[in-house]
């Protein structure tokens, strides 16, 4: 029987431990945890085709610049970022846990990368988006039900600004119906309190009333036809088919429609401050990037209307 590769080979009880403490502890998404999970495998399987093989207990800062010449050469700048980030927490990891003398990825100088403003709809272009689920069953090409499904994972991505991941694990629990404000824990276990905007909670009460009269408080709030909590890849799905339909480009993902989210907050007067709280940003600076969106639109505006522009 032939060796599995390197990158199919089980991890190491450590590394094992971290991962477990990223998911049950700091409650990271899916999706991170498959990245540190796939930058974990590539670098023990490259510490093994080393001279001398360094096990991932003795490696030295010789070893992570020489693994960073690997990795530019074969990633894009951003790609190599994540995996430097997720090796560097992964030591700062074994250094708490006295397994290492000291991190090697400290300090390690990675790629510059080029500041890009997010992508975003238009308020008219997403009123086009939300306007498909009632379209189709306008024209009998999708039932009652998944009319009012579709309709509301979009109102929550827009109305709410929820992560993809938050949204397919939204319980009726977590929403106080009176005042139409959810209860989300993000990332990090940080614990926000979200509105979900009037349209989308008069969404939320129709689908329930028509389709999920018996749900309780640990249901979730979007399901498949079967009755199944809907994941984060038909959430993604969904969205593509209703771009789509309305002409909107292709690759336009969930997170952008957070992002859409977000400057249209700042574009209608909220405050900075504010937008960080409901997005649920650690950081003021994370949040700053949509105040550049909303700049370069006045900008723009003038450039196109302003004899002396």
């Amino acid at each position: 029987m032939s060796e599995p590769p390197e990158a199919a080979k089980p991890l190491c009880p450590e590394a094992v431990a971290f991962l477990d403490q990223l998911r049950e502890q700091k409650r990271y998404s899916a999706y991170t945890e498959r990245n540190y999970t796939q930058a974990l495998r590539r670098f023990s399987a490259w510490l093994k085709q080393q001279p001398g093989g360094p096990d991932i207990f003795n490696v030295e800062p010789r070893h992570t610049r020489y693994y960073l010449r690997d990795l530019s050469g074969e990633f894009q700048r951003r790609t190599v970022h994540n995996h430097l980030s997720a090796l560097r927490s992964f030591y700062r990891y074994l250094l708490k846990q006295g397994r290492v003398p000291s991190n090697p990825f400290l300090g390690l100088n990675a790629p510059k990368l080029e500041k890009s403003l997010p992508k975003f709809l238009t308020e008219k272009q997403i009123a086009l988006l939300l306007a498909g689920p009632t379209r189709l069953l306008e024209n009998e090409t999708i039932t009652r039900f998944t009319a009012l499904r579709d309709r509301l994972v979009m109102e929550l991505l827009y109305g709410g600004g929820f992560r993809v991941s938050e949204l397919s694990g939204l319980n009726y629990g977590q929403i106080d119906e009176a005042s139409g404000v959810a209860r989300i824990v993000g990332k990090g276990k940080k614990e926000r309190l979200c509105p979900t905007g009037k349209v989308a909670l008069a969404c939320m009460r129709a689908f329930r009333e028509q389709f999920r009269p018996s749900s309780g408080p640990g249901d979730p709030v979007l399901i498949t036809d079967q009755g199944h909590r809907f994941s984060v890849r038909r959430i993604q799905l969904l969205l593509k088919r209703y771009l789509d339909l309305a002409g909107l480009p292709h690759d336009l993902t969930p997170h952008k429609i957070r992002h859409s989210y977000a400057t249209h907050l700042l574009d209608n007067g909220a405050d900075l401050r504010l937008v960080q709280e409901l997005l649920g940003h650690a950081s003021l600076s994370t949040t700053q990037i949509y105040t550049h969106v909303s700049v370069a639109r006045l900008k723009e505006a003038h450039k196109l209307a302003h004899p002396r522009a």
